[in-house]
């Protein structure tokens, strides 16, 4: 069965927003992280910001200030607010655990210059 489903990607243009979805098996949500990561082509995945149970929240450099991670534990769904998004934001996004599981599809973000 399915464990991760991302959702919410699109093609914006920069300064634009969006917001991603990911929804998670409880079994999977129940863990104590939750986090996003994005790869962009010919780039390493990268970790782009963690959530805890308790609500604690981590961000990249690079995302700092702009994107906002939360959770909403009844809906086993964790979310990522992506606010003036740049072109260097472009990338396949992907939501995940530590330790982590199989990776879903992921969602396409492609933000225009």
């Amino acid at each position: 069965q399915v464990q991760l489903v991302e959702s919410g990607g699109g093609l914006v243009q920069a300064g634009g927003s969006l917001r991603l979805s990911c929804a998670a098996s409880r079994s999977i949500f129940s863990r104590n992280y939750m986090g996003w990561y994005r790869q962009a082509p010919g780039k390493r995945r990268e970790l782009v910001a963690t959530v805890t149970s308790t609500g604690n929240t981590n961000y990249a450099d690079s995302v700092k200030g702009r994107f906002t991670i939360s959770r909403d534990n009844a809906k086993n769904t964790v979310y990522l607010q992506m606010n003036r998004l740049k072109p260097e934001d472009t990338a396949v996004y992907y939501c995940n655990t530590n330790p982590g599981v199989t990776w879903g599809k992921g969602t396409q973000v492609t933000v225009s210059s």
